[in-house]
């Protein structure tokens, strides 16, 4: 059975342009810089992101913690969302692989911190305290419904960050999808912060990877880290090609997945005992509770839904997550409303 799969934009397979510029890459041993497909990669990475320099990591997980080991020594805390990514699916690397504290704080519906929440939170200078480096940020935001940050937010984080000596990364894993919902720049979310990591691999199609981006200082020190935690890859412009392809092509259609998203609401919202969460969909995530006049589990909708073609996440007691991506078309999102009407009844 050839399956809708809706169950998150990492099941992309890369495009038939991503196959040829892979077979056709030019490569060298990227452990010693002698990549220049990498390094292409690399460049054109720091550019679109405003920043001084790139580095191509194995996974957005891999990017997040090279990304905060750099800003962070041993005993160290970093202030992050309690919905965050990195604090919620990243195996815990940043306090097991790096001795680096954090201090976890409510996000807001919007997937934001309240500053007032950050400055207290922010540690005194006392001995019996880590000592307060980093804020760490996320956009979209996965937990909170795959909601977008404004410019104008990061912005205010990033002056606020500042002014007290601290710096800021952003897990931008789709951050091309906040900037395509808001129609700007990405440079416009990116270089207020100090670092940014975003995936190839999600709703850009490619195979394999994310690119870390900064400072040329700080590039020089994940780069180490990149090799400490074993992402020293030998020919992977192989790889980092697909990468190119992903940022020349696939960051121009990401408005086409959230059409599609709007779509599949739209047609969700007609099915009786379905409650779309409130301003779903914010970018290529639709997320969708069985109501109450509903008698079955989560589990026993999603094999339903298995059994019709159709493959989905579940977030919650009686949620599920919905992500639009390349390969799912306007029939696939007709079928998706279809199957769930007969799956909840």
């Amino acid at each position: 059975m050839d399956y809708i799969d809706l169950r998150s934009d990492t099941i992309t397979k890369p495009t038939p342009e991503m196959r040829e510029a892979m077979a056709k890459a030019e490569v060298g041993d990227d452990v010693y810089g002698e990549d220049p497909t990498v390094n292409r990669l690399q460049e054109l990475a720091a550019e679109m992101t405003g920043k001084e320099a790139g580095l191509f990591v194995a996974s957005g997980t891999m990017g997040n913690l090279a990304g905060i080991l750099a800003h962070c020594g041993r005993g160290d805390e970093v202030i992050l969302g309690n919905k965050a990514h990195t604090f919620l699916f990243e195996a815990g690397g940043i306090s097991a692989l790096g001795g680096v504290h954090s201090c976890q704080l409510p996000n807001q519906p919007d997937g934001s911190l309240a500053l007032e929440d950050v400055e207290a939170a922010i540690r005194p200078d006392d001995p019996h305290d880590p000592v307060t480096r980093l804020i760490c940020l996320e956009n979209t935001h996965n937990r909170c419904g795959g909601v977008y940050q404004t410019p104008e937010y990061t912005r205010r984080v990033a002056e606020f960050a500042h002014a007290r000596g601290l710096a800021v990364h952003l897990d931008g894993a789709r951050v091309f999808n906040a900037a395509a919902a808001q129609g700007i720049d990405v440079k416009e979310l990116t270089a207020p912060v100090d670092s940014v990591t975003f995936c190839l691999s999600k709703g850009l199609c490619a195979p394999v990877g994310s690119v870390l981006c900064g400072s040329k200082e700080f590039i020089k020190k994940a780069h180490r880290l990149r090799k400490m935690l074993g992402g020293g890859m030998r020919q992977a412009g192989i790889l980092a090609a697909a990468g190119i392809v992903a940022l020349e092509t696939m960051t121009v259609r990401l408005a086409e997945d959230h059409a599609r998203a709007r779509k599949l609401a739209d047609g969700l919202k007609q099915v009786p005992g379905l409650v779309l969460q409130a301003g779903s969909p914010a970018t290529n995530m639709v997320f969708v509770s069985l109501d109450a006049s509903v008698p079955h589990s989560v589990e026993f909708v999603r094999t339903r839904l298995e059994e019709r073609g159709v493959l989905l996440g579940v977030t919650g007691a009686r949620q599920f997550r919905l992500v639009l991506h390349y390969w799912i078309d306007d029939a696939g999102v007709e079928q998706a409303v279809a199957a769930f009407r007969e799956a909840v009844r």
